[in-house]
């Protein structure tokens, strides 16, 4: 296999400054100790500088290889197995080049080929390996939506259907019908796990139109089998299908079928998936079981409540969203952690006061306050270590402490922040945030 050409990155991120206005269990490293950041625009500048541009260029330099088949094999970095949801999301900052890219362009088509086989060959599984062997058998609904996503945003930015093949719509078909069992996990689904509760069938639900999860999109089991960032991801994902199937397939059937759940999942969120809070109104919960049980709280990964605008469920001026996220930026929130260097999201996947670049990215994409903007780019600033990459998570009082040497989803993140404050992003990424 060989490796993908290296993309120039230092001239873009030199525009930037001068502009600048899985299965494995997460135990810390430890780098060499680094200077402490000042808080100076200067400082920050250049170091925000690094770390997009060894972003930019290893989020799919080091990550994705062209395999035998032609398709795209990506890593989730340190860890050599493709994750549906990671690889997905490492890929999305290229896509502006893809228009003009004809290496680009090929690199996205032979990932979204191999995704679709993925999902054929089992939707239940969330990772796999490059000899497309099941990795890890988490089953996580994001992982069925984040492939679609990654279609229709190519699709929309190049105007390039011919990633549209018979396997892929095989491969969309099946989601779907995955997600359709899955809202009656009860009395349809023949999905066990260890990992959860009651046997391995999970936590008993009611029925609510929502789609049952066994996993967060941490890889951790859900403590209440709704996961609300995930539905909400879905009701957004579902609908960007029904355009797929309507002009692109011409299957009314399909596309029909997407929307009706589409909506389902987007009533059952609105009419049960909101909590009073004393002091802030109406909040979005994380989880909920559909017999009155909610779980409050947010999760570092994506989906998550903090990243609703970022992929179009609701507009960031939304009420019940600004109550929501005024909630989980808040100790209110039991995974967000204040510390000496930096305050944000962590996880229960890593150890606590732990915050992940991952969050903090989200929290600068989804921001409506350029102070507020300001100051997280000053944290993940802070977390940078010397070796200029944002990491799984890093201790909030030592940033020097941290989980996972090569994570490449918030680098790739990273890099869509900066070319979103550049005016680089295509149209269909920036729409879909409003």
């Amino acid at each position: 296999m060989g490796t993908l050409r290296y993309v120039k990155a230092a001239s873009i991120a030199l525009s930037y400054v001068l502009t600048l206005g899985p299965v494995l269990t997460a135990i810390p490293a430890v780098a060499s100790p680094t200077a402490e950041i000042p808080n100076a625009p200067t400082t920050v500048a250049v170091t925000l500088q690094r770390i997009y541009q060894r972003a930019y260029d290893e989020a799919y330099s080091k990550h994705a290889t062209v395999e035998p088949d032609g398709t795209t094999f990506v890593s989730t970095g340190d860890i050599s197995a493709e994750w549906l949801r990671d690889s997905s999301a490492v890929l999305m900052p290229y896509i502006g080049l893809a228009s003009t890219d004809s290496y680009v362009r090929n690199m996205l088509r032979g990932a979204i080929a191999r995704q679709a086989k993925y999902i054929l060959i089992d939707p239940y599984a969330n990772a796999f390996t490059s000899d497309y062997q099941v990795a890890e058998r988490k089953f996580e609904m994001d992982s069925l939506l984040y492939p679609i996503r990654l279609a229709y945003v190519y699709w929309k930015a190049t105007g390039d259907r011919s990633i549209f093949t018979p396997a892929l719509q095989q491969a969309m078909t099946t989601a779907v019908r995955t997600l359709r069992v899955e809202q009656h996990h009860t009395t349809r689904s023949h999905y066990r796990h260890d990992e959860l509760a009651n046997n391995g069938v999970g936590t008993r639900v009611a029925y609510t139109g929502l789609v049952w999860t066994g996993f967060r999109p941490s890889d951790d089991a859900a403590r209440y089998q709704y996961n609300i960032p995930d539905n909400m991801f879905a009701a957004v994902v579902l609908q960007q299908l029904t355009e797929i199937e309507r002009k692109v397939y011409r299957d009314n059937a399909m596309a029909l079928e997407s929307w009706g759940l589409a909506v389902q999942i987007r009533h059952g969120i609105e009419h049960n998936a909101l909590v009073n809070v004393p002091g802030l109104g109406r909040i979005y919960a994380y989880e909920i079981d559909g017999f009155g049980n909610a779980n409050l709280m947010d999760d570092a990964n994506i989906p998550s409540l903090l990243s609703a605008p970022y992929f179009g469920y609701v507009n960031a001026h939304d009420s019940v969203y600004k109550a929501t996220r005024a909630f989980v930026l808040s100790q209110r929130n039991p995974y967000y952690f204040a510390g000496k260097y930096a305050s944000g999201i962590g996880s229960p996947h890593t150890p606590h006061g732990y915050i992940w670049p991952l969050s903090l990215v989200m929290e600068a994409i989804t921001s409506t306050d350029a102070s507020e903007v300001d100051k997280v780019m000053g944290y993940i600033a802070a977390s940078d270590t010397g070796d200029h990459r944002l990491h799984e998570s890093f201790n909030s009082d030592w940033p020097e402490s941290y989980t996972r040497d090569d994570f490449a989803w918030p680098n790739a993140l990273f890099a869509q922040l900066m070319l979103a404050r550049q005016g680089r992003l295509p149209a269909v990424l920036e729409s879909l945030a409003r």
